[in-house]
């Protein structure tokens, strides 16, 4: 929902509903096809490419080197949050390192679970690296919340989250910040 202004108008850009899809480069889409449909349970929807174009269209439109060959992208759905579009290119300015969060331009994707406990078990039983220990948060904004990272096969880091009866945030506001078990204001 649309934060108003003291006159009731809409803030920011005009009809913006929210986020459709998260896009992310892997380096092998099977690899990366295996892990979000078999252990993390999402559900692939289609397949568009390759795409290169001879002209300088790929670094117009992609901010990508014009010679980028995008060899593969694929639709994936994950529960109630947004739709993933994961791409495989190749590239002759390729980049192989991943970002760390800490990196300008790092990043990661966060899953939310009714049950966080289980859910950590089948990722240790499909061999999945987890990062640390779980942090249950008791104080703060994020009380009631517990969190873990862990990576994919390629070395991405994901989060695993869960706050089953809300965060400590809400007990000041009305206000909400959009999860999958909040029903939209």
């Amino acid at each position: 929902m649309a934060e108003r202004t003291a006159g009731g108008a809409a803030r920011g850009m005009p009809g913006l509903r929210g986020v459709e899809h998260v896009g992310f480069t892997v380096p092998d889409l099977e690899e990366a096809t295996r892990f979000f449909v078999e252990v993390m349970g999402c559900e692939r929807f289609y397949d568009l490419g390759p795409f290169a174009a001879e002209d300088d269209w790929m670094a117009r439109q992609l901010n990508v080197h014009p010679r980028t060959v995008m060899r593969k992208l694929r639709f994936f759905r994950c529960g109630h949050g947004p739709n993933f579009e994961i791409f495989e290119y190749s590239a002759p300015d390729q980049r192989a390192e991943l970002p760390k969060n800490s990196d300008i331009g790092g990043h990661h994707l966060a899953f939310y679970t009714d049950d966080f406990d289980a859910s950590l078990a089948w990722l240790r039983s499909h061999g999945v690296e987890i990062l640390g220990e779980p942090v249950v948060r008791h104080q703060g904004a994020s009380a009631g919340q517990t969190w873990i990272y862990f990576r994919t096969p390629w070395g991405m880091q994901l989060e695993l989250v869960s706050y089953p009866r809300g965060k400590g945030y809400e007990a000041g506001t009305d206000r909400r910040l959009w999860s999958p078990v909040t029903p939209e204001a």
